[in-house]
């Protein structure tokens, strides 16, 4: 009985490490330094809409998407919801309460079911002072979301909603390294969200721009068929 506890705790054990070693957060931290950070995090499964926290909660940790999508978003007074980013596996979110000390700033929602991984502020806190390579690589990955989201504030505040549209397809072109055809990642209410529109807007320009012969949509597949005149926009 207790040989097969180790074996199971060894093999749950290896699966985090390799996905903490494989996330941006992570890269290049020794093996004996991953094991660290192993020993302190919680897995915690999740369903589909699953609130995992609310803004103004206490930011009591940090989180990394194991498996699934999460969303983080803010909601208006008047009940409209904005989504600030979508989160993939091995992509951390909730780090920024874990230095300050704050509040979580914003919503976060899990899209389907999948796996979390948990990092108790506290004892991620010891292993910093312990590793400073761990602060710096959170530095490099903070720089990065404060690009992402000056661009998306400049598409929401610059951009008519068409040219929002055109500069998410263009990042996925990039992302999924296809320049002939892309696949939404997330259903289309959900990227009206992100884009800042409604649903009805978002529909009357995809078949404007089908109808125009700049992508061609079928369900979650768009084929993207004039590439340059879907840059100009």
């Amino acid at each position: 009985m207790y040989i097969k506890f180790y074996i199971f705790l060894f093999f749950f054990m290896k699966n985090k490490r390799e996905i903490i070693a494989d996330s941006i957060l992570f890269k290049g931290i020794p093996d004996l330094q991953l094991v660290e950070i192993a020993t302190i995090v919680v897995t915690k499964a999740v369903r589909r809409g699953e609130t995992i926290f609310f803004e103004g909660d206490e930011g009591v940790g940090f989180y990394m998407v194991a498996e699934g999508k999460v969303k983080i978003f803010k909601t208006s007074l008047e009940g409209r919801e904005q989504i600030l980013h979508i989160f993939g596996p091995g992509e951390p979110f909730g780090e920024v309460p874990v230095f300050h000390g704050q509040p979580f700033p914003a919503n976060a929602v899990a899209l389907n079911a999948g796996k979390l991984l948990f990092f108790p502020r506290e004892e991620f806190i010891r292993l910093v002072h312990a590793n400073p390579s761990i602060a710096l690589n959170m530095l490099a990955v903070l720089s990065m979301r404060l690009r992402r989201f000056a661009t998306q504030i400049e598409h929401l505040s610059l951009k008519e909603v068409p040219g929002r549209l055109a500069s998410h397809l263009l990042y996925l072109v990039e992302e999924q390294g296809r320049s002939d055809q892309v696949s939404l990642d997330i259903p289309k209410g959900q990227l009206a969200s992100l884009l800042g529109t409604s649903p009805e807007t978002l529909s009357r320009i995809f078949a404007k721009m089908s109808d125009d012969g700049i992508i061609q949509v079928q369900g979650k597949v768009i084929t993207v068929k004039d590439l340059e005149r879907l840059q100009e926009m």
